[in-house]
């Protein structure tokens, strides 16, 4: 059985909701970027656990502000109905100067309910 193993999709293919927070995001447009999750959501980044709209919208301002880097989404894959894997490329002044990670989102009601971003 194979029904949980990610299948690649073209970046084209990602839900609405997704290109909407990867286009505010690479914008520095938290704004934007934080009305894509659901009220409850949770960000899993670099260690951090980050839960609802308040904290999700101070580290989108800190991530936006933290470094200078460029990001390049590289590939694309759907899990399940309700789960994308975004891959993207980072390049910037951050420790290591550059970074592929896997951004995993979670879906619920056409909203962001879980994104864990990993190497």
């Amino acid at each position: 059985m194979h029904d949980n193993q990610p299948r690649t999709i073209t970046p084209d293919d990602l839900p609405e909701v997704i290109t909407r927070y990867l286009t505010a995001h690479r914008a520095h447009d938290t704004a934007t970027a934080v009305t894509t999750f659901t009220d409850d959501a949770t960000v899993i980044d670099d260690g951090n656990t980050y839960q609802g709209s308040a904290a999700i919208e101070r580290w989108l301002d800190r991530s936006a502000t933290e470094f200078t880097y460029t990001i390049h989404l590289t590939g694309a894959q759907q899990t399940d109905a309700t789960r994308y894997i975004a891959t993207h490329h980072l390049e910037g002044n951050f420790p290591g100067g550059s970074i592929d990670l896997r951004y995993q989102f979670a879906l619920r009601d056409g909203l962001i309910e879980r994104l864990v971003i990993e190497p």
